[in-house]
């Protein structure tokens, strides 16, 4: 008996031993008929697609194509605004798709997790043909994406779509853009401020000649630099986070672009290029418009009227509230953060004039007086003869002693002309003379002591000289009065680095 049942166990075993040497050589043969491929698997015309929809664990998305105007439609609502551009880039994946490894044949998608895919792609062609394409696992050893289309295979992927087609439909509109502005023919400003810029060169409104910029109104010029950087933040506003890509008359309400906290108008010149190539120089005008959440501003405002402590005259802090910008009559309304209203709001005079209290080219300077302690102390120029004439500046300044120029034909015999003047470090002088720059500008009359004095006499015929006063302000700041204004608070600090270098010069 017991010899029967050893009998019955090893027959067991066997039948074990061949089952699994069976499902090894099954296995084996399942291996075998995957094989390297490198080559095109998947190759759809963009041009002949009709229909694009995938599905992923957070989105699902279809858009067709409008057969007569070439547009793509959102199947949910006509309305959003498709980007085209979004649409053929997602297609573009398809046009010619590589694979590095096909497994042919394949029983069990499972393995591949491709019986629960984790985004399913439809893309619909002229003749009706449907190919659905199904992304599995991510295969860890071969760092690639599970593939297939219906045809009996599994691919691994040389690109994963998934990195493409894992987005939601804020990524597939047509947003709002700007142009590169280099140069604004005019700018205007309305709501937190209220004026216009006008582009002007070679005006005879300013004496630096850097000024293209100057304040209509006025004719008062503006800091070129401060223009341009202005207008790099004003085309880089940010359009992508939207609010409504449909708005109505109620949103516009709500979103206070029916009393915008701002607008700002730009007109630039603008080349455009037509099918053969030929360009056309015309002028275009784009306007963007600033608001705040209206129910947000109205709770503000009562939560300052409750406030005891609160100045009279006190405004609520917009910049705190939720903004929203928009781009000329565009249904799309969008998100604009408390950083870039930062900017744009900052459009003032004062935001955009000239810092320093000297704005002119030294190259225009052809002498300088300054006069500390009642004291005057004259630096002259005279061109140098060896400079190329594109050289910046071709003058040479020299420092006379006790203020008198001795010319070449008055020396006497024997004597030098060194003895009576030295050369001027005028970079250091001009350096110095920069950083005497606004901290604020004010318009008070000086009630103090003058620091120093100079007045820059200028190769220009409208501005042939300009007049500089430093007053003490306090231990801090000096006033600084330009032709009898008062313009700014400079540090004082600067005040004596300027008197510093001019004792150093003379003394």
């Amino acid at each position: 008996m017991k010899r029967a049942r050893k009998i019955y166990i090893l027959l067991g075993v066997l039948v074990v031993l061949c089952a699994a040497t069976f499902a090894v050589s099954q296995y084996n043969e399942k291996q075998e008929q995957i094989k390297n491929s490198n080559e095109v698997v998947l190759s759809i015309d963009p041009e002949t697609v009709t229909a694009l929809s995938w599905e992923t664990e957070e989105n699902s998305l279809a858009f067709h194509k409008d057969t007569e105007t070439g547009e793509w439609i959102y199947d949910d609502d006509e309305a959003f605004p498709t980007s085209t551009d979004m649409i053929e880039s997602l297609l573009s994946i398809f046009e010619e798709y590589e694979a590095d490894f096909i497994i042919e044949e394949v029983e069990d998608y499972s393995q591949y997790g491709l019986d629960d895919p984790v985004c399913t792609i439809n893309i619909t062609l002229e003749d009706e043909t449907v190919y659905e394409i199904t992304l599995g696992n991510f295969s860890t050893l071969d760092e690639e994406r599970y593939l297939s289309y219906g045809d009996g295979n599994v691919y691994l992927a040389v690109v994963d779509p998934l990195e493409s087609y894992d987005i939601g439909l804020s990524d597939m509109i047509l947003n709002d853009s700007l142009d590169t502005i280099s140069e604004a023919s005019s700018i205007t400003f309305s709501g937190a401020e209220n004026y216009s810029i006008y582009y002007e060169e070679g005006s005879s409104n300013t004496y630096c000649t850097e000024d293209v910029y100057f304040v209509t109104e006025t004719d008062a010029p503006l800091d070129t630099s401060n223009v341009e950087s202005y207008l790099k933040g004003f085309q880089n506003t940010t359009l992508y986070d939207y609010v409504t890509y449909n708005v109505t008359e109620e949103e516009l309400e709500l979103y206070g672009m029916n009393d915008p906290v701002l607008a700002v108008t730009v007109e630039y010149p603008y080349t455009e290029t037509d099918e053969d190539g030929e360009e056309t120089e015309i002028t275009r005008t784009v306007t963007l418009t600033v608001g705040v959440n209206q129910d947000e501003l109205a709770e503000a405002e009562e939560e300052l009227a409750e406030d005891e402590d609160a100045e009279d005259g006190a405004e609520a802090d917009i910049s705190t509230l939720s903004l929203y910008v928009r781009v000329d009559d565009s249904q799309i309304i969008y998100e604009l953060t408390e950083t870039r209203y930062d900017y744009l709001i900052a459009c003032g005079y004062d935001d955009l004039r000239h810092a320093e209290v000297l704005t002119a080219d030294f190259a225009d300077i052809y002498q300088l007086e300054f006069t500390i302690e009642g004291t005057t102390y004259t630096i002259y120029s005279e061109m140098d003869e060896e400079a190329d004439e594109d050289e910046e500046n071709s003058r040479i300044y020299y420092y006379y002693y006790d203020g008198v120029v001795i010319n070449a034909d008055e020396l006497e015999e024997d004597d030098d002309i060194g003895n009576y003047r030295v050369e001027v470090d005028i970079d250091n002088l001009s350096d110095v003379l920069d950083a005497v720059t606004a901290e604020s500008f004010a318009d008070e009359e000086p009630a103090d002591k003058e620091e120093i004095s100079f007045i820059a006499y200028l190769d220009n015929e409208n501005y042939p000289q300009v007049e500089v006063q430093l007053y003490r302000y306090d231990g801090t700041y000096c006033l600084a009065v330009i032709d009898g204004e008062p313009v700014s608070l400079v540090l004082r600090s600067s005040v004596v680095d300027l008197i510093e270098t001019i004792n150093a010069m003379v003394l």
